[in-house]
């Protein structure tokens, strides 16, 4: 006979009308947040694969070019939180489609763009729009699905990001190679139109939403309680250290493989973006990392996996090069998905505020990498590139050890108040 807590239990799960894994809506919502990841990563970074075609064009240096994508991320950063308060009292599927809708819009006009300055315009205003997705999609799923399974959704979301960076990167690169990088920037925007049609046709209506009102004060206060929260405030620094490698890498890499001793054509380094196909592993994997090893022992793993990429892409060979990059993107999609989803689980109110703030800090991260990145590469080639990015590994290193040590000390300093 099953137990008293047992029973209780199993009315507990059979009363819970989240979404659970094998459901129809949740294989629903699960397709259509893939397909808005997919969507949010194809435009937000559409130009990146492109730099070089842009910087011959306009004749601009490398970190001149780097900003269609830096004002991009920059602009996310800026604009998250405020629209994730906006989510709050319209509701998260509201936002999500006016976020894509938008920024689908203004990727019809970014190949028309007559220079360089008007396309950095566009590229901050198209940003500014995704902003309202990546919180707002963390906040419905820490909302609608059951909390065993939040870690695996909020993962496959993060594979569809890593979908779209490859699948909008590689597009775009071999469309670039025939028809130029106008042609290529014109061909994401279709692929996302489809993308957004898809995620509004199926994502689940909210069923445990409420909404709230927008209230400046609360919104305030609802900030600083999350940044005084010292965990909280260590997975964002997280966030945005190991998307500080990846944006400094993917920003600089087709500028070093256009060159000698690669001289890739732009539909072959456009090609190297299928490195993205090990992030949606990796991503999707996050929950059984955590599982086996803890979230902080995932981070260890995470973080080694990115170092040992990125010294091994310092090889000039192509090859090497090759296996640095899928190093790099499985360590750096697995740490995403565990601190992302760490902030889902850490925040007990203002669970839009929460992601929003994490994205805030993740997309400053991505900004500051690609230009930082662009400009190591102009003084130093790719190795002050890798440097960059090892500076920004080893703060993920020093704050994970400081979580450790923390978390022990806490345990010691309960003990014997349990006891």
């Amino acid at each position: 006979m099953p137990s008293a807590s047992t029973r209780a239990a199993a009315t507990h799960a059979s009363a819970d009308t989240r979404l659970a894994p094998g459901t129809p809506g949740h294989r629903r919502m699960s397709l259509a947040l893939f397909a808005a990841g997919l969507a949010a990563f194809t435009l937000l970074y559409s130009t990146q694969a492109l730099l070089p075609a842009i910087s011959a064009d306009f004749g601009a240096t490398a970190s001149a070019a780097s900003w269609t994508v830096s004002a991009a991320t920059g602009a996310l950063a800026l604009c998250v939180l405020p629209l994730s308060a906006l989510s709050e009292r319209f509701g998260r599927r509201t936002l999500m489609t006016a976020s894509l809708s938008v920024a689908v819009a203004l990727a019809l006009l970014v190949p028309l763009a007559p220079n360089l300055e008007s396309l950095v315009v566009l590229r901050a205003l198209q940003g500014a729009a995704l902003a309202g997705l990546p919180a707002s999609a963390m906040a419905y799923l820490a909302e609608e699905v059951r909390p065993k399974a939040l870690i695996g959704a909020i993962g496959l979301f993060v594979a569809g990001n890593s979908i779209g960076g490859m699948s909008g990167r590689i597009v775009s690169g071999w469309v670039a190679q025939l028809w130029g990088w106008r042609a290529g920037l014109a061909a994401v925007g279709l692929l996302s139109l489809a993308c957004a049609v898809a995620f509004r046709a199926l994502l689940p209506k909210a069923r445990h939403f409420t909404p709230g009102t927008l209230n400046p004060k609360a919104l305030a206060r609802t900030v600083r309680t999350h940044l005084s929260d010292p965990l909280l405030m260590r997975l964002y620094a997280i966030g945005a250290l190991f998307m500080t490698v990846f944006g400094a890498v993917y920003t600089v890499i087709g500028y070093r493989l256009v060159e000698a001793p690669f001289s890739l054509p732009q539909g072959v380094i456009g090609s190297i973006f299928l490195v993205y196909l090990v992030g949606t592993v990796s991503s999707a994997a996050a929950g059984k990392l955590v599982g086996r090893l803890g979230r902080r022992g995932a981070l260890y793993l995470a973080v080694s996996t990115t170092a040992a990429g990125l010294l091994l892409s310092l090889a000039d060979a192509l090859p090497a090069v090759l296996a640095g990059l899928v190093l790099i993107t499985a360590g750096f999609f697995a740490g995403h998905a565990v601190a992302s989803s760490s902030v889902s689980r850490t925040a007990k109110t203002g669970r839009a505020q929460a992601s929003a703030l994490y994205q805030s800090a993740y997309y400053l991260g991505s900004s500051a990498g690609g230009t930082l990145g662009a400009v190591a590469f102009h003084a130093g080639g790719w190795a002050g590139t890798v440097l960059i990015g090892l500076v920004a590994v080893l703060g993920v290193v020093s704050i994970t050890l400081y979580g450790t040590h923390s978390a022990r000390v806490e345990a010691r300093r309960l003990r014997p108040a349990t006891a």
